[in-house]
């Protein structure tokens, strides 16, 4: 189960009111940035604007592939072990907006994971450390360690691998 705050909105849907949850100019400097880093082929510019721009926690030696895309509007919920992967154009967002609500929630990937190419991961959800997420999936729901998981809706393919 994801976890996640709940905020229920009146009137028109809740991205309609985005900012009254988020500053405009965060949201515009948040973007830049990110644009930058989506196609920056330095690992280490990528991680150091993640680090001191957004407010992500980024462990040693973790790597962005080209093309990801982090949480525009709460980047700061978003953190990450060390010496893990995120492949090529995966998606981590800590909010959704609804028609009634909207919700945020941390985003806590372990250290040594890997994450393949295009995959989404949603707001609340833990990542254990070396778990391994196929190429493709939507993680909509908590990982364990050493897992295997893939999939749309989401699923284990292998536990407990062997350790290293």
């Amino acid at each position: 189960m994801r976890k996640t705050d709940k905020y229920p909105v009146d009137g028109p849907n809740a991205l309609w009111q985005i900012y009254h949850t988020v500053s405009k100019w965060k949201a515009m400097r948040n973007f830049v940035f990110i644009q930058i880093t989506r196609y920056s082929p330095s690992l280490r510019m990528k991680n150091w604007i993640y680090r001191h721009v957004l407010g992500m926690k980024i462990g040693e030696h973790t790597a962005f592939a080209l093309m990801v895309m982090v949480d525009v509007f709460f980047p700061e919920k978003i953190h990450i072990g060390s010496n893990t992967i995120i492949g090529y154009n995966t998606t981590i967002l800590a909010h959704e907006y609804l028609t009634n609500e909207y919700r945020l929630g941390d985003v806590n990937i372990g250290s040594h994971v890997m994450v393949g190419a295009n995959t989404t991961i949603l707001p609340g959800v833990t990542i254990g450390d070396y778990a391994i997420i196929g190429a493709g999936s939507v993680v909509h729901k908590d990982v364990a360690p050493y897992s295997f998981v893939a999939g749309n809706p989401l699923q284990t393919i292998r536990e407990r691998m062997n350790e290293k």
